[in-house]
């Protein structure tokens, strides 16, 4: 019994491992889809339209507040006006 199983023990080391390819090995390199001028062109595009519409909501949002700043800036000018008128009589 003890024969077996070393017998096992030799044959398991025996096993061949085949050997690992890689990018190294290959023609073809990993990224390669990344690095082409076209994804490039069409990732830079797509980054671009993000920028402009993140700015443009920015835009809109600061237009916004601006309106409203003006219109308590009007308020605020039509009660100094009353006080002002007040203090006269």
């Amino acid at each position: 019994m003890l024969a077996r199983i070393s017998a096992i023990r030799r044959v398991q080391r025996l096993v061949v491992v085949p050997a690992r390819y890689n990018s190294s090995n290959s023609s073809r390199t990993e990224g390669s889809v990344a690095r082409s001028k076209g994804f490039s062109k069409k990732e830079k595009a797509h980054e671009d339209e993000y920028v402009h519409r993140h700015e443009m909501e920015l835009l809109q949002k600061m237009r916004a507040q601006i309106e409203k700043k003006k219109l308590e800036l009007d308020a605020l000018e039509k009660k100094q006006a009353e006080l002002e008128k007040n203090n006269k009589k």
